[in-house]
């Protein structure tokens, strides 16, 4: 078995602080579509005003469309990772098979589609012994 030690040196191919982004923008959308089912549409108030400013998928999908093509790549690794497909010993087939996977570039609407994206990247990043938590935003 390889060192868990050595976690902290590996490449994952991404900045924990776009990783965080995601798994924010990713959470926000889960919680406005769990608001959405829950409300009936009587209630507006409760919503506060900030109609304006509430995330969208759309805000998530096209951050995720801005990045690179080894970034998204990553990205579909770590989810991966964060459902329990791969283990952290696991990363370079991860990232192998995420690749392939996304040769039509169509990281954005498969990442979004994933039900709990923020969680999944929290998890695939806490397999490497890292924390989405501690990354200042």
């Amino acid at each position: 078995m390889a060192q868990e030690d050595e976690g902290e040196d590996i490449d994952l191919g991404i900045s924990l602080e776009i990783v965080a982004t995601i798994v924010d923008l990713a959470n926000a959308v889960q919680e406005a579509e769990e608001a959405k089912l829950g409300d009936d549409g009587d209630d507006d108030e409760d919503i506060d005003g900030d109609e304006d400013e509430e995330i969208s998928a759309d805000m998530l999908t096209d951050y995720i469309d801005e990045l690179n093509e080894d970034q998204q790549v990553s990205l579909i690794a770590i989810a991966w990772v964060g459902r329990g497909d791969y283990e952290s010993e696991e990363w370079a087939e991860a990232l192998k098979l995420a690749a392939e996977r996304n040769t039509k570039g169509d990281a954005s609407a498969y990442l979004s589609g994933m039900e709990g994206l923020g969680d999944l990247l929290s998890e695939g990043v806490a397999a490497f012994g890292l924390a989405i938590e501690e990354v200042e935003r």
